[in-house]
């Protein structure tokens, strides 16, 4: 009998033991990034393994509506750079869809240009923050305007940008990439300080092209007017999509799962110290480095998970993987708490409500904070009707749910998973299977 039934949403049955070898989608963050580098790189870029999710493809359609040839060839993206002069103005908004990625990086970009751009996005994107990218492109010269509140849509009027030296008031990859692409078009060195490190796959993309870019502790620079070069890359499997494969591997019993070609970028990889701080049986069996990006295999066995706090330093780079880390968090033996995660309140829904509400509907004990979550251990879950919000992270964190529960789980949507990973309900009948 199938796992699922076909709908709107999606039936998950409670699944036997999990075991298979698995490959992902590419990730999604280095996608969005290389994509932006090469249309503004001198020369032609393929990116091979470019992720197929919606948001990237968000990336794609605005860099054609500014001009950029794009040519897809199966899973490789083949991108004409024009150099830093070369993107126009295009002659309809640029649509972000659900991307919060494409629309805070490509404002980087759009800030330096010589003409007006304006940037939507779907219902759930006009809801989300700006102002945070909006003030220091400001100070850096360009004219932005929102709705009240730093709301989308944007209008940016671009300038002569000046380097700046700014320190971030809360952390975010997306705000630090717009400011250093941002950077790449000021006459001088321009630095972003973060209160906490971010994933640092931009500045990986930013050498790999060309550009000089600078650490020391918490500070990243970059100097301007840099030339970048197209490259031939290839991108990593996604780890925020193999997390929720992560998860359901140490919960099902009886599960051994292989993940292979996964990003492992250390600045990512914090589920995986964290689960093996907490006795899960994770092992990393090859590695290697690909356009300076690490990369390798794991295996995943089900496990007996100690569980505990979360240190607030480690929630920036967890900040996708905590939705089903909670799930995860209902079955260890001591239960899981965090702290330091408000940010999962402005994400395509109110991550922290959502996965709250949705553990409650499935009878486990949860406490909310405003800025996390505490649950109880040893938890047993029930099938229930879960609404996932509209939100890819949530449907698939409780697809895992469902796995563990008994009964049927009932997801009254899915079509959000095409988001961040098209493929997830094919992949989890793989593991099933």
């Amino acid at each position: 009998m199938s796992l699922f039934r076909d709908g709107g949403g999606k039936s998950i049955r409670p699944s036997g033991r999990l075991r298979a070898t698995l490959r992902f989608p590419g990730d999604k963050s280095i996608s969005h990034r290389y994509a932006l580098l090469a249309a503004i790189a001198e020369g032609k870029s393929e990116i091979h393994f470019y992720s197929d999710a919606a948001d990237c493809q968000s990336t794609l359609n605005c860099l054609e509506r500014l001009g950029v040839e794009i040519h897809p060839q199966g899973g490789t993206v083949i991108i004409e750079g024009g150099g830093l002069g070369g993107l126009k103005a295009a002659k309809t908004e640029l649509d972000a869809g659900n991307s919060g990625s494409t629309m805070r990086m490509l404002a980087g970009i759009l800030a330096a240009q010589p003409f007006r751009s304006r940037l939507v996005g779907d219902a759930s994107l006009s809801h989300r923050p700006m102002r945070r990218i909006a003030e220091p492109l400001a100070r850096m010269g360009a004219r932005i305007h929102m709705r009240e509140g730093g709301l989308p849509p944007l209008e940016i009027e671009g300038a002569k940008l000046r380097p700046i030296q700014y320190e971030m008031p809360v952390p975010s990859a997306q705000v630090k990439t717009a400011v250093l692409l941002a950077g790449l078009f000021a006459d001088g060195v321009t630095e972003v300080t973060e209160p906490a490190p971010t994933r640092n796959h931009t500045e990986i993309a930013l050498e790999q092209m060309g550009a000089a870019v600078g650490r020391h502790g918490r500070t990243v620079r970059v100097e301007g007017r840099a030339r970048l070069s197209g490259q031939k890359i290839y991108v990593p499997g996604d780890i925020s999509s193999a997390a929720f494969f992560v998860v359901a591997g140490l919960m099902v019993p009886g599960s051994d799962l292989t993940l292979e070609n996964v990003g492992l970028n250390p600045s990512r990889t914090g589920i995986l110290r964290l689960i093996s701080r907490m006795g899960g049986r994770v092992r990393v069996l090859r590695t290697e480095m690909l356009n300076g990006e690490l990369i390798g295999d794991l295996r995943i066995e089900a496990s007996e998970i100690r569980g505990g706090e979360i240190p607030k330093a480690m929630i920036p780079e967890l900040i996708d993987e905590l939705p089903v880390l909670a799930v995860l968090g209902t079955q260890t033996e001591a239960g899981l708490t965090f702290h330091g995660a408000e940010e999962l309140r402005v994400k395509e829904s109110d991550r922290l409500a959502a996965v709250a509400e949705n553990l409650r509907r499935m009878g486990a004990q949860v406490e909310e904070f405003p800025d996390g979550l505490s649950l109880s251990g040893r938890q047993k879950l029930h099938g229930a009707e879960i609404e996932t919000s509209g939100d890819h992270r949530i449907a698939m964190a409780f697809a895992v749910a469902g796995l563990v529960a008994e009964g049927m789980t009932v997801l009254n949507e899915v079509a959000s998973v095409k988001i961040s990973f098209p493929t997830f309900f094919e992949v989890l009948e793989k593991a099933r299977a």
